[in-house]
């Protein structure tokens, strides 16, 4: 996968599509309008994944007896899917999708995907890890069920086959909640494994997305949605079109301040407006020849440069005025004794 100033943003149409080639298509060309670098999918084949014992994570269907026949429902043939990639191609976004079965990852090589996402439930099925590993292809692990040992097995073993791997940090909970989100873990992953590391969101808002890429993240995944009100498991863990919109916006505003950190150790860029908001001591009634100067006396007026800086205060404080002063004028070096 490239290496992007800005973290490199994948959309997730994953179910949405609800089993509409129609529907999903439209989910495309709306994802090519918003600045998002890749559109996912899920390849689900249903007698190669999942059996009839298979239960419902959520039970949503209303029209679906178990998970087997959702499956079925909402899977596309190995053409269909060619045709899926070759649109995301045409408008101009990467294709990437994650295989649930090795017969999938045999589909999705002949379609001609560039890597490979793994979700969360399959980090620990060496089986299809060992199948995609045979690729040669680059792997994307989403981390959401898994612990720092169970991620240690499964990178040694990438490592053994010499696949190269990017981590997310992720919380299987549809919505996740703030005090999932486990935006602590991003530094964590770094330090741990030296690799890109990234942040797959479920929580349904974009400020997630943007402290993720303050903090680091190199790659950001999140489900999109026509609207949050729309039947489908992940629809309430979803960003709108319109949210996606503004929070690629976001993202590249904040990579870009990344970018360009400031050192505050050089602000000559600010003299002008210094000279217009700091400000030059004044007093702030009349005073006689000879009067002792007080702190209740001054006052600090703009602009800086019309008498002693105001930052100077406590110099002057007990010196003899040699000349009297009017309230408000200006209180200058050569007013003093």
């Amino acid at each position: 996968m490239r290496t992007y100033n800005c973290p490199y943003i994948i959309a997730e149409i994953g179910q949405a599509h609800e089993g509409s080639l129609g529907v999903l298509y439209s989910y495309i060309d709306a994802l090519a309008k918003t600045g998002v670098n890749a559109v996912k999918f899920q390849m689900h084949i249903a007698e190669a994944e999942s059996s009839d014992k298979e239960p419902f994570r959520v039970d949503f269907s209303v029209e679906d007896k178990t998970r087997f026949d959702y499956w079925k429902r909402m899977a596309f043939t190995l053409e269909q899917w060619k045709k899926i990639k070759q649109h995301c191609d045409a408008v101009g976004l990467d294709f990437m999708c994650s295989p649930f079965s090795n017969l999938a990852v045999d589909w999705l090589e002949d379609i001609g995907v560039k890597h490979y996402k793994i979700g969360s439930g399959e980090i620990n099925n060496f089986l299809i890890l060992e199948k995609i590993a045979q690729t040669g292809k680059p792997v994307v692990l989403s981390s959401g069920m898994s612990s720092f040992n169970e991620l240690d097995r499964t990178v040694e073993f990438l490592k053994s086959k010499n696949t190269n791997y990017s981590i997310l940090q992720c919380t299987t909970a549809y919505p996740t909640l703030p005090e999932q989100y486990g935006l602590n873990t991003i530094q964590e992953l770094k330090d741990r494994y030296q690799v890109p590391i990234g942040f797959s969101d479920h929580s349904a808002k974009m400020e997630t997305c943007i402290a993720a890429t303050a903090l680091g993240a190199e790659i950001l995944e999140f489900h999109v949605v026509f609207d949050r009100q729309m039947f489908g498991p992940d629809s309430k863990a979803s960003l709108t079109l319109k949210e996606t919109k503004k929070l690629v916006m976001a993202v590249k505003n904040i990579a870009r301040a990344m970018a360009h950190p400031v050192d505050k150790n050089i602000n000559s860029q600010f003299d002008g407006l210094k000279a217009v908001f700091e400000k030059s001591l004044a007093v702030n009634k009349d005073l006689s020849k000879g009067h002792i100067i007080s702190f209740g006396d001054l006052e600090a007026k703009k602009p800086k440069g019309y008498g002693i800086l105001a930052q100077d205060f406590q110099k002057v404080i007990g010196r003899q005025l040699k000349k009297g002063k009017s309230k408000w004028d200006f209180l200058n070096e050569d007013d003093l004794k």
